[in-house]
């Protein structure tokens, strides 16, 4: 099996996203673990339409690369899902394995009211489900 860190800045959204899809479509050939470099909360907007698609992440935690990195955790994958404007900010996992970098808008930076928000969020979801789908297809 190989294993897949999906990192970004906080591992309260984007990376949480990329990880559960990897688990719920990667069937066994993927471990698939998610970190930040300053692990927060997750994003509740997260957890309610991670939940439209049967994924509950209201009880998940947030995870540090750095306590990955003291570990002797090694990855095949190390896959940032920054955006863009963040990239300089994206934490690096020290060590082997291939580097990818799929730029994601912040879900923690939609504006607007709640159903506007959410709408924004689904988006982003969307987003990383169909990049992950398409990375299991050229993985397989």
């Amino acid at each position: 099996m190989e294993r897949v860190l999906f990192v970004c800045v906080h591992n309260s959204a984007r990376s949480q996203m990329a990880e559960a899809f990897l688990r719920k479509y990667g069937e066994e050939r993927f471990v698939a673990e998610s970190a930040g470099l300053e692990p927060g909360t997750i994003n509740p907007l997260v957890v309610e339409v991670m939940n439209e698609e049967g994924i509950d992440l209201s009880d998940k935690s947030t995870n540090s690369i750095y306590d990955y990195y003291r570990k002797g955790r090694s990855y095949d994958y190390v896959i940032a899902v920054c955006s863009k404007e963040a990239a300089e900010r994206c934490p690096i996992f020290p060590g082997g394995g291939k580097r990818l970098h799929w730029p994601f808008d912040d879900p923690s930076q939609v504006r607007g009211a709640h159903e506007e928000k959410l709408a924004e969020v689904r988006r982003i979801r969307n987003a990383i489900r169909e990049q992950i789908l398409s990375f299991l297809e050229s993985s397989g």
